[in-house]
């Protein structure tokens, strides 16, 4: 089966025991969704190398390119340099770029053993220069390491994202009073007779709103989009559809 698309993993324990809320994932994913680059899978997963080895083979199964989020750092838990690594087969290796790098951050003042972490990466890897900061994106056969701080993480996704590209899709949201049972036999119809077209059904269950059903519609063409509207819309009753967005 062919890899399209990228897929997500979302590493550290911070984020599995609720110290810290994720917001890389939910950016991420709206990035992708603008650029139109579809999203195969989100795992997020422990500071684990077996855990982080399993999810890169995984993610690389389905998806052209990976985006890992932590583990990059000096720290003892920051294991997604080796476990990316091993993941590849391949060795972890100390850049001399990046050795140049961070004495040249730190000036006069020594870097410790533990700060030239910061220095390795899996063989094969490629430095992204990143505008406006010192530390490059690293990035290894479509594997792109970013950090979990989401400052970092945003601007150091926004040079991976320059250059990639996608396929926007065209969507139309269609807002109903009837219930998903009612709708249901027409929406089977219409994705079934029109397999290129995603069809969506999210109910609501809040009086105040003015409908119960939200119906999307995306494909790569609008023209197909529009042709999807039109069968579902002519199936059901003409005061069925409150709104179109």
């Amino acid at each position: 089966m062919e890899r399209t698309g990228a897929a997500a993993i979302i590493i550290g324990n911070e984020v599995l025991t609720a110290k810290v809320k994720d917001e890389n994932g939910p950016h991420l994913i709206q990035r992708l969704r603008e650029l139109g680059i579809p999203l195969r899978s989100v795992e997020t997963i422990l500071d684990d190398v077996d855990a982080i080895v399993d999810a890169v083979a995984r993610a690389r199964r389905r998806a052209r390119y990976v985006f890992t989020s932590g583990g990059i750092g000096p720290t003892h838990d920051d294991v997604t340099v080796r476990a990316v690594a091993l993941a590849l087969g391949r060795s972890v290796v100390r850049l001399p770029e990046m050795v140049a790098a961070l004495h040249a951050r730190a000036g006069d003042t020594p870097v410790t053993p533990e700060g030239l972490r910061l220095a390795d990466a899996p063989e094969g890897t490629v430095l992204l220069a990143q505008p406006g900061m010192w530390f490059p994106v690293l990035t290894v056969d479509d594997i792109y390491l970013l950090p979990g701080v989401p400052q970092l993480f945003r601007l150091q996704l926004e040079t991976v994202l320059s250059r990639l590209s996608g396929a926007p899709v065209h969507l139309i949201s269609l807002f109903f009073n009837l219930g998903e049972s009612a709708l249901a036999g027409v929406l089977d119809r219409v994705a079934l007779d029109m397999p290129h077209v995603a069809i969506g059904s999210y109910p609501v269950f809040d009086a105040s709103l003015d409908y119960r059903v939200k119906v999307t519609v995306e494909a790569p063409e609008r023209p197909q989009v529009e042709d999807a509207v039109g069968r579902l819309l002519q199936a059901l009753p003409t005061d069925a559809l409150v709104r179109r967005e």
